[in-house]
C-alpha cells in the first residue's frame, strides 16, 4: 500500500466532511480557516458533497451541516437537526412562491425558539425576523399560539404551569383559564395561530411586547399525530391585512408544513 499514492482531491473532501461532522456546522469562512483550503476549492467540494446527500446548507446563516440522508453518518443528527434539514428546502420553495419570510420554531420550556428562517431569501431581508436562537412568546405570538393550541392536552398543561411560574408580564394570561380556553378553541377552529391584537398594533399601548410593525400567521408541523414545531409567515402590516394573507397564502403555508411533516416521517423523525 505504501507504493500507492493517495488521492489529494478525495483527502480534501474528507477533510471538509470531517470538519463538519465534528462541529455544530460551519460557513465558508469557517471552513477556509479550519482547512486552509481556498474558498473556490471549498465551494466545489461543498457542492459535490451536497449533490451526494452528505451535507446540506442551512438558510438562516449559510452554515453547512452533515446530512441525515448520508448512508452512515459519523454521528446521528438530533431530532432538531433532522427537522431543520427537512424544512429548509421546503421553506426555500415557500419563499419563492410567497416572497414574505417565515421562521421555523420549536418549544423551549414555556417559549418557542427559532431554529431556521428563510428571511435571507425573501424580498424583505431587512424585516426583523428570527434570528436562529431567538425566543418567541407562547401566548401572544402566532407561532406560540399555533404550537400551544394544537399540542396535546398534557403538554399544554405543562406549558401553562411554566408560564404561570415565569413572572414575565407577557405570560400573565396563563393565570386566566377562560382566556386560555377561548384562545385554544378559536385557534383550533380557524386552523392557524394569529398574533394577539395588542402585539399586532390593533390596540396600541396595551401589550407588554413592543410593536414591530409586522404581523404573522402560523401553523403547526405535525408528525404521526404529534406537534413538533410551528412555521409562520410574516409580513408588514402596511403591505397587507390578515384577511389578504390568509386568502392568498395560507394554503401555501399549510402545504409547506404538511410537506415537512411527511418528510420527517420518511426520515424517521
Amino acid at each position: 500500500m505504501r507504493s500507492v499514492k493517495s488521492i489529494r482531491a478525495l483527502e480534501r473532501g474528507l477533510d471538509v466532511l470531517q470538519a463538519l461532522q465534528t462541529g455544530p456546522g460551519a460557513g465558508l469562512k469557517d471552513l477556509h480557516e479550519i482547512t486552509g483550503l481556498p474558498k473556490a476549492t471549498l465551494l466545489r467540494i461543498l457542492r459535490t458533497l451536497a449533490e451526494r446527500n452528505l451535507i446540506w446548507q442551512r438558510m438562516a446563516d449559510g452554515a453547512y451541516l452533515p446530512s441525515s440522508r448520508a448512508p452512515a453518518p459519523a454521528a446521528g443528527p438530533g431530532d432538531e437537526t433532522r427537522l431543520v434539514e427537512a424544512a429548509s428546502p421546503v421553506m426555500a420553495r415557500l419563499c419563492e412562491r410567497v416572497n414574505w419570510p417565515s421562521v421555523l420554531a420549536v418549544r423551549r420550556g414555556g417559549q418557542m425558539e427559532v431554529i431556521e428562517t428563510n428571511r435571507p431569501r425573501s424580498h424583505v431581508p431587512h424585516l426583523p425576523l428570527g434570528p436562529v436562537g431567538a425566543r418567541i412568546n407562547m401566548l401572544l405570538t402566532s407561532t406560540g399560539r399555533a404550537y400551544f393550541s394544537f399540542c396535546g392536552q398534557a403538554e399544554r398543561e405543562e406549558i401553562t404551569a411554566l408560564l404561570q411560574a415565569s413572572g414575565r408580564p407577557e405570560d400573565a394570561h396563563a393565570h386566566d383559564a377562560v382566556w386560555l380556553a377561548r384562545l385554544v378553541s378559536q385557534t383550533q377552529a380557524q386552523g392557524y395561530g394569529l398574533r394577539d391584537p395588542s402585539v399586532s398594533g390593533e390596540t396600541p399601548g396595551l401589550s407588554p411586547m413592543p410593536d414591530d410593525g409586522r404581523n404573522s400567521v402560523s401553523v403547526p408541523i405535525i408528525v404521526s399525530g404529534r406537534v413538533v414545531a410551528a412555521m409562520n409567515l410574516t409580513w408588514t402590516r402596511r403591505a397587507a391585512t390578515v384577511g389578504q394573507i390568509v386568502s392568498d397564502h395560507l394554503a401555501d403555508l399549510r402545504a409547506a408544513a404538511a410537506e415537512v411533516g411527511r418528510e420527517l416521517e420518511r426520515m424517521g423523525g
